[in-house]
């Protein structure tokens, strides 16, 4: 379909349905949906956009605000949670052991050089 064909449809679709859509947010919805596809690459939608630069498609890689609040909420929810208990260190290595499994200093107090 030619670019004056498509733009009659649109504006024969925009005078039924009283939006004011255009051509341009039809590719913007597009490329919105093909990014958050996983079987497509970012350089899949490069190319179907005819994008130069993968600079340019990567201003397509925003997460829809369902996602984004979901994930937040995910991060709290965890807050609330007790921290995992790191598994305390046997006392029974030697320092000498220590030192030449992970360098000198190893068995002193602090760990820092």
């Amino acid at each position: 379909m030619s670019y004056d064909a498509w733009r009659a449809v649109m504006r024969r679709a925009n005078a039924v349905l009283g939006t004011n859509w255009s051509m341009h947010d039809l590719r913007h919805t597009c490329a919105l949906r093909m990014i958050r596809d996983d079987r497509l690459s970012l350089r899949d939608v490069q190319t179907v956009l005819g994008h130069a630069h993968l600079t340019t498609t990567q201003q397509y890689l925003c997460d829809d605000e369902s996602v984004v609040l979901g994930r937040v909420h995910e991060h709290l929810a965890r807050l609330g949670e007790p921290a995992p208990v790191a598994p305390a260190r046997a006392a029974d290595y030697a320092a000498e052991d220590m030192a030449i499994l992970l360098g000198p200093f190893s068995g002193q107090a602090g760990g820092q050089r």
